[in-house]
């Protein structure tokens, strides 16, 4: 009985090890959002690199919906370990804890790091009818307006949505949330006046700042990006302690043996050092950050405090 309960265990552990080992199908990584935005964009350039990285082919498949739960949840509950990934970004790891009374995963326990991806810097954008041309006539503006200013967000829960929240809370400017779903649809509502201003992240709004569609009035990233050098940032312009981004990284199941997390966060390391990532995060305004799982961990943690911090105290609820 001993032998055979010895052997049972052995067997176990060698098919648990086969498993996670599986190079003989795609690794599929998991994205919270619809093709063609930001975060698929990052994504699909990241994973190119790391299927030449790993010779394995690395596939996309999008799952969009409910704030990245439902994505979180299907890569949480997964015991396909070694062959699942998942964009994991602000709202999975930082916000949604804090944002839903109840999550069908834990951020904490149920996802494992495997490298920080990518952060978008957020620039505070105007639209054509607001007169101001830097963020101190902003402020004016805003504080003169009766009963104070709407403003857009790419949905409730958004880095977009609670950047703009830590700005009310910085400049005491009364402002009504105007939520949208993505960011796409929130600047076209920009453009067209229906709502003044918004915090958006480089990959969605870079396009009009640069075409001269809406007026740039300051960048909430520590230092000026190469994409708008001329927009200064809005520490520059008085307003400290305020930086927000737009970020991810890449998360895989708990219980993912150690040395396949290994594999791949090098995997992932080499790919955002490489030439053509980089590029393409240039031409999207994104900022790569390869480090260690324990990295990754450290960021979200930091995040996690901060965000969750403005959710309470502001009493933002999603459910």
């Amino acid at each position: 009985m001993i032998r055979l309960f010895l052997t049972g265990l052995a067997l176990a552990a060698t098919t648990h090890l086969a498993v996670a080992q599986d190079s003989s199908k795609p690794i599929e990584w998991v994205v919270g959002y619809a093709a063609g935005g930001g975060s698929d964009a990052v994504a699909r350039a990241t994973a190119e690199a790391m299927s030449k990285n790993l010779a394995r082919p690395v596939v996309i498949t999008n799952k969009p919906g409910a704030a990245t739960n439902i994505a979180a949840d299907f890569v949480a509950r997964s015991k396909d370990y070694g062959n699942v990934m998942l964009t994991a970004d602000f709202a999975t790891l930082a916000a949604n804890p804090f944002l839903f009374s109840k999550l069908s995963y834990s951020a904490e326990k149920d996802l494992a790091p495997v490298g920080m991806l990518a952060r978008f810097p957020l620039v505070l954008v105007v639209g054509p009818q607001v007169p101001a041309k830097n963020f101190k006539e902003f402020i004016t503006w805003a504080k003169a307006q009766p009963g104070g200013v709407n403003y857009a967000s790419a949905g409730a829960g958004s880095p977009h949505h609670l950047a703009t929240e830590l700005l009310r809370e910085k400049t005491g400017i009364a402002m009504t949330h105007v939520a949208y779903r993505g960011a796409a649809p929130a600047m076209q509502d920009i453009l067209g006046g229906q709502v003044p201003f918004m915090m958006v992240d480089t990959a969605s709004g870079n396009q009009f700042v640069l075409a001269g569609k809406v007026k740039a009035i300051g960048v909430a990233s520590a230092k000026r990006i190469a994409t708008l050098p001329d927009v200064p940032t809005l520490a520059e312009q008085g307003l400290t302690d305020f930086e927000a981004y737009a970020w991810q990284g890449l998360a895989v199941p708990s219980g993912t043996p150690a040395e396949t997390v290994a594999k791949l966060s090098k995997a992932l390391v080499d790919a955002l050092n490489s030439t053509a990532v980089q590029a393409r995060f240039l031409a999207l305004g994104v900022e790569g950050l390869p480090g260690t799982p324990n990295d990754m961990a450290k960021y979200v943690k930091d995040e996690r405090e901060r965000w969750g911090r403005l959710i309470k105290a502001n009493n933002i609820r999603i459910d």
